[in-house]
């Protein structure tokens, strides 16, 4: 982690953490370091935050004045960024987001000249240059070298051509409801239904630069469920703030999450030949469920650290094709560097089409365990998890549960935080033997009052 770059670009509460002045600078940096031997093009997509708009004419300032040409996607997704920049050959791309976080929140994510997260090395000399230690001058750009700004909206439309080519048949007669979290999906996805032909229904879909993710989107899926039951809908969609992530809802009005999707999705292309290695990648907070499931259709699966940027390395070094996380960021390898909401849609109702059924039956063989999660905040997070006491306490937990659950024991990225997860047969289980761990790091003194 660097001082402003954290897992997923650099985050904070706009104007406190991650001010305009932050943003200004990485344009200036960027704009030079991809432009000092050619004339650096640099695509800027954004969600739709009430401070987006401030950070990309901060950005587009930084870029033209260190001489190079920035081209415009407006509001947009997170993949579409990703897309445009391998595609059309931009040095690297920019994308304005806090995802799922509130709106007050934003965020700045570089991705490189591959579709891929800029590497840390590049973002460490990004941080250097922010704090006044970059050891070599970054000039300005004079005269006709100054960059220009180029509105590209034709990015974004390439982009939903593109999704739209994916599909394998017409939706035509689905009754298809999208939450699109008052968010980036706005500017996209019903044109993409439409285009295949459904029955398009769509909800939070009319930001106003306060309202995205608010009681909305996947992190909030109750909304997309009523809606769902109430329009008597085949099936149901929700995004994230910049649509990297998708969460599903059969017709019954049942969450069909990260895990159920990669069940779905997984099983369809096993069928079709289109597995490759026979392997699904997952993180290590995927539920047992899921897993047992996986056993019993013959499929072998990854565990990564929490992250899709985990899930990627892993897929990309081992040659695998579909990963992701119960949060429902997907990859598609064949289609995409990035988890794509929209385009994870689409491949669910690839399998529930090209199967003739519902989503409901695809997932119907998983029996998800209820899973608890606990947050106990720590004097020393190293501490708390090497102490012989918690580590015979996490074994004894191990060994009652056996192979009806799983007790997993994790540092937080940001904060003194270690988080205690239990999955077993019942929610009460679970508490049970979170409560047993919890106790005796507080024995011993580890956890702060």
């Amino acid at each position: 982690m660097g001082k402003y770059f954290g897992t997923d670009g650099f985050r904070g509460e706009a104007n406190v953490d991650l001010t305009v002045e932050h943003a200004y600078k990485v344009g200036r940096f960027l704009g030079w370091y991809y432009g000092r031997d050619h004339k650096a093009r640099i695509v800027i997509g954004k969600d739709t935050r009430r401070s987006s708009y401030m950070f990309e004419y901060a950005l587009v300032s930084g870029l033209t004045a260190s001489g190079a040409d920035a081209y415009l996607l407006h509001v947009t997704t997170t993949p579409s960024v990703s897309y445009v920049v391998r595609t059309e050959e931009f040095d690297c791309g920019i994308m304005i987001s806090a995802s799922h976080n509130p709106f007050y929140d934003n965020g700045i994510k570089v991705i490189n000249g591959m579709g891929h997260k800029l590497e840390a090395s590049t973002e460490e000399l990004i941080e250097q240059y922010i704090d006044g230690i970059y050891p070599e001058e970054v000039p300005f750009a004079t005269r006709e070298q100054i960059g220009r700004t180029v509105d590209y909206a034709q990015g974004r439309n390439r982009y939903i051509g593109y999704l739209i080519s994916i599909a394998t048949r017409s939706f035509k007669d689905k009754r298809i409801g999208l939450d699109l979290a008052n968010g980036s999906a706005s500017a996209i996805a019903k044109s993409v239904f439409d285009a295949l032909g459904a029955k398009t229904y769509v909800i939070n879909n009319t930001p106003d630069g306060t309202n995205i993710n608010t009681n909305c989107g996947s992190t909030h899926i109750d909304a997309l469920v009523a809606f769902v039951k109430e329009k008597g809908l085949d099936v149901g969609f929700a995004y994230d703030g910049d649509a990297d992530r998708c969460i599903a809802v059969d017709h019954t009005g049942m969450v069909v999450d990260g895990d159920l999707i990669l069940y779905a999705c997984g099983c369809y292309m096993k069928e079709h030949g289109e597995l490759a290695n026979n392997t699904i990648v997952t993180t290590i907070m995927s539920n047992i469920g899921l897993y047992k499931a996986l056993d019993k259709q013959g499929i072998a699966y990854e565990k990564t650290a929490v992250g899709d940027k985990y899930v990627y390395e892993n897929m990309v070094q081992n040659g695998h094709c579909i990963g992701g996380e119960q949060s429902g960021h997907i990859i598609f390898s064949k289609h995409a560097t990035t988890g794509d909401g929209i385009l994870t849609s689409l491949k669910i109702m690839e399998a529930v089409l090209e199967k003739k059924t519902t989503l409901h039956d695809l997932v119907k063989e998983v029996k998800i365990y209820p899973q608890v999660l606990k947050n106990v905040r720590v004097k020393d997070k190293q501490a708390a998890q090497e102490d012989p006491e918690v580590k015979a306490a996490v074994a004894k937990v191990t060994e009652a549960l056996g192979s009806e659950g799983r007790i997993l024991l994790r540092p937080s990225g940001t904060e003194p935080v270690v988080r205690v997860m239990v999955e077993a047969g019942s929610d009460a289980i679970c508490h049970q033997y979170i409560d047993e761990v919890v106790a005796v790091m507080e024995n011993k003194d580890l956890v702060i009052e």
